[in-house]
């Protein structure tokens, strides 16, 4: 017994010393474990993101898992390369996302070919970086194919080239990321990618659905209130031939600046208030403005309150808000106001320019006492010709999307979410119903289509959600996979979709989508549109 004691007490010292010799491993919280900070019983700023965190589970490495082959530990536990001591940390994986399927609609066999690899490091316990990049080819659903083909683009992914003679789809995007942290007090973060403001599935404030952009934040933490400024650089895809200022230099830009103060108020209640101002880099005739260095002010609405005088830059103004119900459910919802006279929205006339959206949702988490099983419920709902503007110079959107909901305006969506982890099992199930107006053609705008310019309007009054063709969107989706690796999410996954869309142009049309493959990454795309 003497000799076992001895024995072991060096075994853990022998642990402690391994352990005290590895820096802490820091990386972005993901769509499936921020579910920890709405279960901590401390209230966490949990709207702002991509937020980094300690991966406390990268703390030690498994006894069980020393035991096993190297082949083994790289396919199940490990990150393909790991560089690992006391003052940095460097993972480097290959990302595949190899899946093939069949659509109903236009009897299409779907299928997707992307190979990816991902870089993540933190130097000591103040730096974060990661890089990633994606090199895809792929052929889709029928209603996916025409929005492409519509918009230039795959959602969230960029810009297309046609492969397979005109088949399919040739695309690529990349990802960058940049963290220093002096103090608790400061986050300074630069980078290339998408950005989220909210405690929802979807955002009505800004939105992940978008391509990559550059931006740069700066976040600062004193008690219970954070703050944080963030200017960023847009596409504009619509725009082509009127001006020259951009003349073999690519797609027009336009910029961005956010603000979010977001006040942790009580254990339960988190408020936070946000502006935004979206400006041209050339107007219309081609003089180049470039940034505009008077929105480096990072006070919050200081500018907004100038632009009600009659400044031609877009401004919105919006609150987020969360509340802890119960220990384990919270409720959370947006406003947001693109523009709005007070005295319309008393006189219910249906003003075209009281341009407001609303979202209202809850997350509950272990429900019927299961653990690991969540559900969430969301409703949105946004007023005709929200988030337009007179040019798509200067509208929210980039690179032909919306900034903030996939569906742009002019609707209400309902939607839930219920998800189910056992040990390396993951099941999804999604269900939405939206109802919107479309436009009957390209002239004709009722404020669904945000790139369309409002001063196009029909009518100045009698605006109401659902104005113009009336059509009703179902969409219904359940995933199942086995995670490999749970390091880079590497799983085996199975999906079926279903899709009815009818209006009284259309008709009804209904598809059904089954896909499987092999899958990679923590990435969240949006096809439920």
């Amino acid at each position: 017994m003497k000799h076992l004691f001895w024995m072991t007490a060096m075994l853990l010292l022998a642990c402690a010393v391994s352990a005290q010799e590895k820096l802490p491993v820091v990386v972005p919280y993901n769509s499936q474990n921020i579910r920890e900070l709405y279960l901590d019983s401390n209230n966490h700023h949990t709207a702002f993101k991509p937020i980094l965190h300690v991966d406390t589970s990268a703390m030690y490495t498994r006894p069980d898992t020393t035991k096993r082959s190297l082949g083994h530990r790289k396919l199940f536990d490990e990150h393909l390369l790991e560089f690992r001591n006391k003052e940095y940390n460097v993972f480097i994986d290959f990302l595949p996302d190899f899946q093939i399927g069949k659509s109903r609609d236009g009897s299409r066999t779907t299928w997707l070919n992307t190979r990816g690899a991902i870089i993540q490091a933190n130097i000591g316990p103040k730096f974060y970086f990661e890089s990633s990049f994606y090199e895809n080819q792929g052929k889709f659903p029928l209603y996916l194919d025409q929005y492409i083909r519509k918009n230039d683009i795959v959602p969230g992914q960029g810009g297309i080239k046609d492969y397979s003679e005109g088949k399919a789809f040739d695309f690529n995007y990349a990802s960058a990321l940049l963290s220093y942290t002096p103090n608790k007090y400061l986050n300074v973060t630069a980078g290339y990618g998408q950005n989220f403001i909210g405690d929802g599935y979807r955002s009505l404030i800004l939105s992940d659905i978008t391509f990559s952009y550059p931006y740069l934040k700066i976040t600062g933490n004193l008690g219970s209130v954070q703050y944080t400024a963030m200017w960023a650089q847009f596409m504009d895809k619509h725009s082509k031939d009127f001006a020259t200022a951009y003349n073999d230099l690519g797609f027009y830009k336009k910029w961005g600046v956010f603000h979010f103060l977001d006040w942790n108020v009580s254990k339960r209640l988190t408020i936070g208030l946000f502006d935004a101002v979206i400006w041209p880099d050339a107007d219309s005739s081609g003089r180049k403005r470039g940034f505009d260095w008077s929105y480096m002010n990072p006070i919050i609405f200081l500018r907004s309150a100038e632009f009600s005088q009659g400044s031609s830059d877009n401004a919105l103004v919006g609150m987020n808000a969360k509340f802890k119900l119960f220990p384990k459910t919270t409720i959370y919802g947006q406003l947001v106001l693109d523009e709005m006279r007070v005295k319309e929205v008393l006189k219910g006339r249906g003003w075209w320019a009281n341009k407001q959206s609303m979202q209202l949702g809850f997350r509950s988490f272990d429900l019927f006492r299961v653990s690991n099983l969540d559900l969430q419920g969301e409703l949105n709902v946004v007023r005709p010709y929200t988030y337009s503007y007179k040019s798509t110079l200067i509208n929210y959107e980039h690179y032909n999307q919306s900034l903030a909901h996939p569906l742009g305006a002019n609707f209400w969506e309902v939607l839930g979410i219920a998800t189910y982890r056992i040990k390396r099992w993951y099941g999804r199930g999604e269900l939405m119903y939206a109802k919107y107006g479309d436009d009957p053609d390209a002239q004709t705008n009722y404020g669904h289509d945000i790139s369309k310019p409002y001063t196009t309007h029909p009518k100045e009054y009698g605006n109401w959600i659902g104005q113009g063709i009336k059509t009703n969107l179902l969409y219904a989706q359940g995933t199942v996979a086995y995670v490999l690796n749970p390091k880079y999410n590497l799983r085996l996954e199975a999906g079926l979709a279903a899709r009815r869309l009818k209006n009284d142009i259309t008709g009804s049309k209904t598809d059904l989508i089954f896909n499987f493959g092999l899958r990679s990454s923590f990435r969240q795309f949006y096809y439920d549109f």
